[in-house]
């Protein structure tokens, strides 16, 4: 099984886990972030850096990409134009010209593509990856190989 395949599994297990800030607790409270942060626990054993507070705002007023880079220094980037494949994690604009800042990953391809995510006032939930949705995405992940 892929890394991917095995971070897709995990993120399955999360869902219907409420939305909490800075969480990353199955079945208690996680955000976007924290849902990623479990995952690799359960694939890697561990993380891979402390993550220190933040706020919802995702240092937007800095113009900060502290996303972005971090997930650069952990996963395997892809080409933000690239198919979708299973496992995949996806990182959002969700407005034009602000930080990225929202993360998910790619639970369902083709026609009926999904994805699965923490998103404020609902938890981890699966949503399709529709129009609206493609248009934010910036960047493109998967983790790499070599998981337990």
């Amino acid at each position: 099984m892929s890394a991917g395949e095995k971070a897709l599994a995990e993120a399955r297990e999360w869902l219907g886990t409420p939305y909490v800030h800075q969480a990353s607790v199955k079945g208690a409270g996680t955000d976007c972030l924290g849902l990623l942060r479990g995952v690799w626990r359960a694939i890697y054993g561990a993380e891979p850096e402390p993550v220190p507070p933040y706020t919802g705002d995702w240092s937007e007023a800095s113009r900060e990409e502290r996303l972005w880079v971090a997930a650069r220094r952990h996963l395997v980037e892809l080409p933000a134009a690239g198919g979708d494949d299973l496992g995949q994690v996806i990182l959002f604009r969700m407005r034009e010209g602000s930080v990225a800042k929202h993360l998910g990953m790619i639970s369902e391809t083709g026609a009926a593509a999904r994805f699965i995510h923490a998103y404020t006032g609902h938890g981890v939930i699966e949503s399709p990856l529709s129009i609206p949705w493609r248009r934010r995405i910036v960047a493109r992940f998967q983790f790499p190989e070599g998981a337990k």
